[in-house]
């Protein structure tokens, strides 16, 4: 169980057709073979686990879960309070509408706003999606926490394996959800 602070410019991938780096590139010096769980893409950082364990994977993905995924968004301009409440309440994406965001405004300095978005679903560059619908463009995305596991400190590029109970409290947050 490896807690990764995915840098930008690596694919969520075990392996990449086109050659691009991996995610799994950067966790050099492990005797045993890990995949990602779920997605970072390639233009977003931040905190992205590997791991063996095909179970504790797909609670952490599978949207049945509802594991809490927490970023940190820099979008152009200044959302408008309906914005949030747009987001709040889900985007219509390809004919689907995303569940329910928990989000806010953390600041604003000229035509740039620092957002927190909590949400847990996991489609394809689905916190992108969700803003450029309304029409803000996301100038960076970093993932800060899954669940109750926080990046913290963890410097770019660097891993660090999950002790005993982070593993544990992982699998206590999906127990009983249907």
């Amino acid at each position: 169980y490896i807690m990764l602070n995915k840098p930008v410019g690596y694919v969520s991938t075990a392996s990449d057709q086109f050659g691009r780096p991996t995610v799994v590139d950067l966790v050099k010096g492990i005797a045993e073979r890990v995949y990602p769980v779920g997605r970072l893409d390639y233009d977003s950082e931040g905190l992205i686990l590997l791991t063996n364990d095909g179970i504790l994977t797909h609670r952490l993905t599978h949207p049945r879960y509802r594991i809490d995924k927490t970023y940190l968004v820099k979008v152009k301009g200044k959302p408008s309070v309906e914005d949030i409440y747009a987001i709040r309440r889900g985007i219509p994406l390809n004919g689907r509408r995303t569940a329910p965001a928990k989000v806010r405004i953390l600041n604003t300095e000229e035509n740039l706003s620092m957002v927190k978005m909590i949400i847990h679903e996991g489609r394809n560059r689905q916190v992108r999606r969700m803003f450029e619908a309304i029409g803000y463009n996301v100038v960076s995305l970093k993932r800060t926490a899954v669940g109750n596991l926080k990046l913290g400190s963890l410097t770019t590029g660097s891993w660090r394996y999950l002790d005993q109970r982070e593993v544990r409290d992982l699998y206590s947050l999906a127990k009983g959800h249907r």
